[in-house]
Formats: structure tokens, sequence, C-alpha cells
């Protein structure tokens, strides 16, 4: 699946440059479609095409070739490289109006839409009706924009970089200005904002601050295709353990008894440069019943996505009859696999464990996981072994909705619900939910992954044994996703647990929907208590939109994907500088901020640092009071649509 960013905004937002960065980073295609207009109005000059026919004439004797390298892009019409000669001023005052020939845009989208195509791992199309009309589709729109005089300014050292003579900055800004307008009042394919696409104002960015902001909403969002490592083995042969060392950190749980890891887990490995994804697996055995049943097909789904297969042996026990059963079906996958001989803590174990070659696997790697002994070594046979390109790019792009509640509030019910069909196990007794099921949906044309996760019945220091495990699971699934789906029966009291789950989520920073289940259950004397009760335990989030439902009958589940839609949108919102200072100034003239030791604290501006969740910060020369604080928060929501979404708001204090 080929993974495509479509960048659209007014010409001179910097739409090429972070697109190419962009590229380059990733090591993905770059497609400027404005070099293709631009080239087309080339043509159009230099034969004296009048209109759209005659131009399509010459095209069909004269192709536009587009190499699609962000390292060396070039263009050419028919035998000559027109890159420079299509940024000229004349080519520039006459690509607007051209560009508007219906017939002409016909064609270049199907061009454009061939290369997009053809592209192998990713590709960044920038231009100005990509997230409309070229790549509807995309998985991620950006709309970047800034204000006329960075962009005039910008065009001008473009310019002359490339020694082209384009007139000073006001010149400048005025052929923008009148770009901007014949761009959005055209007829057809005008530049406008898709409605899912996220809005970058690059007014006070520089060109790297730009790239990696949209980097870090790429790496949020899963969509760099980055290679997959499986760790599989028998059960407690020291797989998480390894796959801590690779990760550098004690994310994998441990424990000496086998059994421990059930669900497939993946981690982000980083090594001399080279990102990477690991999977951490259950133990494989080839006769499995009941539960080990489930943890040996997990292993083997894992084993289907990996572009490389860790095969973890215990060298202290050697090769056993499951050993070698598990060597006949990774046979079978096709997938490389290199052979991990662990527990080598000495240079005896070293020499003991070359009896691994019989496995027929070729030469086994040494380490101890647990002592680091041989991991380096390890770790940069891993990254050569690696593509390029991984395989994580075959699920990529959906948006990640965890479901949280306490023990035996319908969570699994909801993911059925959404499902169609059983894809988590229910049972009235608490706790079905060991670990978090992790599922790929289609509801109404759009995919999402949704989450199931364990309930939560008491805090992570005073849980033990199997709830220990399932709350740190439950902590990842919430660390890991976009939007939480809190679920609460309503049909009975809320309790301590439901307000630190409550807590938790708040705390997470990510888009949060309520959801009362078990509404069918709830009569009218119930609902006037639950109304109290959630006045009084909800407070905290009042922004939270709550939907009651039933998720064993379906009853209104459809309600729920529009407020989720709706919390995301929120959540990446972001408010352009100026909107932001002109809002906050309307605010402290009406509403200023309350004395503070006889002073009158001034808000100077305000800046909003990033998305998701949406966080501002105010600068002033004193500080404000944490209800002014709220006051501003409240008013941003207000004004700026953040329903669904926590906001982060900080001060600053600067002197005048």
């Amino acid at each position: 699946m080929t993974i495509v960013v479509a960048m659209d905004g007014p010409s001179g937002s910097g739409k090429s440059s972070t697109s190419r960065g962009l590229a380059k980073r990733a090591g993905w295609n770059y497609l400027d479609t404005g070099a293709l207009y631009r080239a087309a109005t080339w043509l159009a000059l230099e034969k004296n095409c009048v209109d759209a026919s005659l131009l399509l004439k010459e095209l069909e004797l004269n192709q536009i070739v587009f190499q699609a390298n962000p390292n060396n892009p070039t263009i050419k019409c028919g035998d000559r490289d027109i890159s420079l000669d299509i940024r000229s001023q004349r080519v520039t005052d006459a690509v607007s109006q051209i560009s508007t020939w219906p017939e002409l845009r016909q064609k270049l989208v199907a061009l454009q839409q061939k290369i997009i195509l053809n592209a192998k791992n990713g590709i960044v199309v920038e231009g100005r009706d990509i997230g409309t009309v070229v790549a509807p589709n995309a998985q991620l729109k950006i709309f970047l924009q800034a204000d006329i005089n960075a962009r005039a300014q910008r065009r001008e050292n473009e310019l002359n970089s490339l020694s082209i003579t384009g007139g000073d900055v006001t010149q400048v800004a005025a052929s923008l200005s009148q770009r901007d307008s014949i761009d959005s009042t055209r007829a057809v394919s005008p530049l406008r904002k898709a409605e899912d696409a996220i809005l970058v104002d690059s007014t006070d960015l520089g060109l790297e601050e730009t790239i990696d902001y949209i980097w870090n909403i790429l790496k949020q969002r899963s969509l760099l295709g980055l290679p997959v490592v499986v760790v599989v083995g028998r059960p407690n042969v020291g797989k998480s353990t390894l796959v801590n060392r690779i990760i550098g950190s004690r994310e994998a749980i441990i424990e000496d008894s086998p059994g421990v890891t059930r669900d497939r887990i993946r981690y982000e490995a980083e090594w001399n440069g080279r990102h990477f994804i690991v999977v951490d697996t259950g133990g494989w055995e080839p006769t499995a019943e009941g539960m080990a049943l489930k943890i040996t097909d997990a292993a083997e789904s894992a084993i289907s996505e990996a572009d490389l297969v860790l095969f973890v042996v215990d060298s202290q026990v050697g090769a056993q009859s499951d050993d070698d059963a598990m060597v006949q079906m990774l046979r079978k996958s096709g997938k490389e696999v290199m052979l991990v001989a662990n527990k080598i803590d000495s240079d005896r174990d070293e020499i003991d464990a070359h009896a691994l070659w019989n496995l027929g696997l070729g030469e086994p790697k040494f380490v101890s996981a647990a002592h680091g002994r041989g991991s380096g070594d390890l770790l940069d046979e891993i990254v050569s072994a690696l593509p390029e390109f991984g395989g994580s790019r075959i699920d990529d792009g959906f948006r990640k909705v965890a479901i949280v509640g306490r023990p035996n509030v319908g969570k699994s019910s909801l993911l059925n619900a959404f499902a169609g069909q059983t894809r988590a196990i229910v049972d009235d007794a608490e706790g079905t939910t060991r670990d978090p099921i992790d599922e790929v949906i289609d509801i109404e044309g759009r995919t999402w992954r949704f989450i199931d996760t364990a309930g939560i019945r008491r805090r992570a220091h005073q849980a033990s044994g199997t709830d220990y495990y399932a709350m740190l699971r439950t902590e990842r699934a919430i660390e890991n996703a976009e939007v939480i789906i809190m679920v609460v029966d309503a049909s009975a009291t809320i309790t301590e647990q439901d307000l630190r789950i409550i807590s938790l989520a708040e705390d997470s920073g990510k888009a949060l929907v309520i959801a009362m289940n078990k509404w069918d259950l709830v009569d009218e004397e119930r609902r006037s208590t639950l109304e109290r009760e959630i006045d009084r335990g909800f407070d905290q989030v009042p922004w939270a939109k709550r939907i009651n439902i039933s998720a064993k009958t379906g009853w209104h589940k459809d309600r729920l994907i529009p407020a989720v839609e709706e919390a995301l949108l929120s959540w990446e919102n972001r408010v352009p500088t100026a909107k932001l200072n002109a809002f906050l100034g309307q605010l402290v003239g009406s509403n200023p901020p309350p004395l503070r030791g006889g002073k009158q604290p001034k808000i100077l501006f305000a800046t909003q640092a990033g998305i998701a969740p949406p966080t501002f910060i105010v600068f002033a020369t004193d500080f404000l009071e944490p209800s002014y604080r709220r006051f501003i928060e409240r008013r941003l929501r207000e004004d700026f649509a953040f329903s669904g979404s926590p906001i982060r708001v900080s001060v600053r204090i600067r002197e005048r």
C-alpha cells in the first residue's frame, strides 16, 4: 500500500520545500503538480496556444515527464529539460489563467494520478487540489498556509536563488494576491482546504520546523512504513527480554513463568540512525490448546507481516522438538529468518551453542538478552538485513481508538457491535478480556483501528499478577491511541474506578468521548440520579461529548463515530497566530486579568505551540490566576470549536 501525503496551499506557503524535505526524510517519491501546470503553460507560450484544444495537441507531441526523485526533481517537455524555464516570471504570470482550462486539468490530473499509482512505497504530492481532487483518499492531508508578506519574501528569495528577476517584495506580493484570487475562484478544482486536512500555518515556522511538525504527525499516525522485525520462539526463551534490549527500555513485561506475553505488542526501535518496528509475541507451541492455541495463532499472524523474523532459542537447554517444528513453519512462511541463541553468558556457552547449526537456519547469533552480551552485534546484523521500507505500511493510516472502562461495562460488546460480528469474547464474568484486542474495522467507508482493553480494577501500584499486567497494557493502549471511548455502565452507580479512569484519560491528553452504555436498562428514576452523579463526577471533562448507547442491542451506536470524528478534528485543530491574538485582544479588552499584588498583569501575545492536544502559550508580564487561565480555555473552546479535546494553556512571564 502506497502512503500518499497531500500537501495543498497557496503559492509561496512553502509547499515545495516542505514536501521535498518530507519525501527526502522518508525516502519517498515527490510530485510537484504545480510544475506540471507550469510545464503546460511554458509549452502554451512557446507554441502560442490560445486555447485548450491547441495545447492538448502539442502535449501529445511533447509529453511532459516528471522525475519524482526529491533529491533531483526534474521536468521535461519532449526532449528538453525545462526545470528552470518554468520558474520564469513569464510563466508565473500566465500559469493561473491557463490552469483554469478544464480540458488541461483533466489531462494533468490523470497524469498525476498515474505518477501516484506508480510510487512504490510513499509519495508526497503538493499542489492546490491534491486533497480534494487528485488524491481524495490520501492517508494524510495538509493545508499549508502563511501570511502574504512571508510568502512574498520566500518567493523573492527562491527567484533570486535561481537568478530569475521577479521584482521587489511588494510586486511579488501583488502577484501572489492576484494568483490566490484566480486559484480560489476558478470553476474547476478551486484552491480550498479539504474537510479532513490539517491546517498548518508556516508564517512563524522555519523550513525544518515545518517539516518536523508534519513528520511528527506522520509518526503519530504510523505512516512511515518502517520495516517490521518479529521475535518468535517457544515460551520462556527470553523473547520479551530481548525485545527490551533491542528497544533500549523495559517496556515488554517480563516474568519467570511462561505465557506472560499473550498478545502481539509493537514497539519502535532505532539503531545507528535506522528506525524499525519490533514485535514481541507469545510463546509458540505446535500442539497448543485453549488459550495457548490463541497465543500461537497470534504469533503466526505476526510472522505473516514480518520483514525479518528473529527465532529465539534458549541455548541453555538447546534445540527441542518444538523448535524443529517451528523451523518447518518458518520455512513455509517464506520470510527471512535470523537464528538467535539467547542466554549466552560466557565463551563456554557460546561453544556449546554451536550445536544450533543443526536447525538448518545458518549461523546462530549469540546474545545474552539479560546482560547485553552480543546485543550490539545482533542489532548491526538486524539493520543490515532489513529492507529500506517495511511491512508496517500494510495497516498504516488508520485512526486509533481505545475503548476503556472498568470491568464488565460492555467494552467488548461495543467492539463487537462496531464489527458486526464477534471479535472479542463476551462473558458476564469480570475480567474476560486480559490483553488488548486490536481490530481494524470499516465503518461507512472509513477504516478505524479499535483497541478493546482490559477493565481497570485498581491503580497499577496496587495491582498484582494478571491485574497488574492488564493495567500496564491498558495504559499502553491509551498512550498509543488518538481518541478514547470511555464506556460507563449507565445502569449502575458511577464508581471511584470510573472517576479514576476519566482522570487517566484526561491526563493522557487524548481526545475523549464518553459512551453511557446499557441505556436500555435505565429507568426514569435512575436517569434523575445519573444526571446528578455525572454533574459531580465528570465535572473535570465537561468538554467530552456523552452518547447514550446500548452496545448489546446496537441502539445509537451510529452516533458514536460522528462524535469520535468531531473530537479528532478538535484534537488536531490549529488556530492561526493572527486569529489567536485577535481573539486574545478582544478577550482581554472586555475581561482583563485580575489584579495581582495591586498590579495589572499585561498579556503580550499568544501562540499555539502544538496540536494533539492543542497547546497554547500565553506570554504575560506577570502570573495569571488559574481561574483566568480556565476562562481563556473556556473561551477558546467556544470560539474555535475544541469539542471533545483537552486544551493545554500555559503562561510564560516575559518583561515588556
